[in-house]
């Protein structure tokens, strides 16, 4: 006798099927497939995801002990490890990024309202990389140093719930500065980035886009002072100038005015420079927004401490990136979770019950709330989860 969905088939319940199979049929992902569909290959990488399975071989033990409960997960088709090592080799991992994307937007309608520490109505985003350490001789795609093997994820962060809007992977020799010409800069945002950025040329791209940057001034910079504004030394600030580059080529590639703020933490005596070509904060909020930018570094370490994105499925370039974006939307399937339902627990948290619980028929209000809170008005423990065909 069915008592209700399971956790996991809830929790899959808000990655909208309708759009996955646009995806699909896009990169015809299913053309020719008879049982293991990209829809199935999909919900087996998220349920590694949640239930920390390490290898192709956990994934099937695990599966294969239910086999009984697969139905009720969505699943169709027998879990082995071959057919799921064929899949991650072959089903174009785009199928996977696009999907991603339609998470992406979801999660930003739903966080638009959320607060970051910092009182503004713009959009602001944090802009880094990690590296991804990998084994040259079983991942030679991968190719970082002479015996080093390394892929990059850079990553845009929506600072308002710490959405990552933009994600590119590359081996470990892609520098930094190139990704800056995958970004077109939304008009009226605000882009926080690290010293390892600092490109003229391709910073002047945000002025005439109309964005705003902070970024962090390398040592060397050379320049003419235009301005100096009055500064309350009692905050840290210790300058706020209008500056022009002076260097003949930073001058070509940035011929504007840049604002160049100095800033000394009083814990650490560390004084650090800022550049920006935003006049109308205050100078103490641009070094606020520059703090923020840490929340980047938070969500690289959270997802690399409580994802599966260093041991990989596969060792081909299709297989890593699809294990990587379906990691992502777990994360993000997880933080839309956390918001419809109005879930004060932690993600971590979150993540915990769903990797004891992924078989029980629980509804998963009750599961993931302290103290059991009430249900969304219309749940129905015991409808079966539906699937277009």
């Amino acid at each position: 006798m069915n008592e209700g969905k399971t956790l996991f088939a809830q929790v899959m319940a808000y990655a909208p099927h309708r759009e996955f199979q646009r995806c699909v049929r896009r990169y015809r992902g299913d053309h020719r497939v008879r049982q293991f569909t990209c829809w199935d290959h999909f919900l087996t990488l998220v349920f590694a995801q949640l239930t920390y399975r390490d290898s192709l071989r956990a994934i099937e033990v695990s599966l294969g002990a239910v086999p009984e409960r697969l139905y009720h997960m969505g699943i169709r088709a027998t879990i082995s490890r071959s057919t799921l090592a064929d899949a991650n080799e072959k089903r174009n991992w785009r199928i996977y990024a696009d999907f991603a994307q339609i998470l992406i937007h979801e999660a930003r309608k739903l966080y638009a309202g959320e607060s970051f520490g910092i009182d503004l109505k713009e959009t602001v985003y944090a802009l880094d990389s990690t590296t991804i350490d990998l084994c040259l001789s079983l991942f030679p795609w991968a190719y970082f140093r002479r015996a080093k093997g390394a892929i990059k994820l850079h990553t845009l962060l929506d600072l308002r719930g710490s959405i990552p809007t933009f994600v590119q992977i590359t081996d470990g020799s892609v520098h930094d500065l190139n990704i800056l010409d995958e970004l077109i800069p939304e008009p009226g945002s605000i882009y926080v980035m690290d010293r390892g950025y600092v490109d003229f040329q391709r910073l002047h791209a945000f002025t005439r886009l109309q964005a705003s940057f902070v970024i962090r001034s390398r040592r060397n910079l050379t320049f003419r002072r235009r301005y100096s504004r009055p500064v309350d030394r009692s905050t840290g600030l210790v300058c706020d100038q209008t500056v022009l580059l002076t260097i003949p080529k930073s001058a070509a590639g940035y011929p504007d005015p840049l604002r160049r703020i100095r800033y000394r933490d009083a814990e650490t005596g560390k004084s650090l420079v800022f550049l920006s070509n935003n006049f109308e904060l205050p100078a103490l909020t641009i070094t606020e927004l520059y703090r923020c930018r840490w929340q980047i570094e938070i969500f690289f370490k959270w997802i690399k401490q409580h994802l599966r994105i260093k041991a990989f499925y596969g060792t081909s370039e299709n297989a890593v990136k699809t294990q990587i974006w379906s990691a992502i939307s777990a994360y993000l399937l997880v933080a839309i979770l956390k918001k419809r339902l109005g879930i004060e627990q932690t993600l971590y948290t979150m993540l915990q019950i769903l990797s004891v619980m992924p078989f029980e028929k629980t509804p998963i209000a009750a599961a993931l709330s302290a103290a059991g809170d009430t249900l969304e008005e219309g749940y129905i423990s015991n409808q079966l989860l539906l699937f277009e065909l």
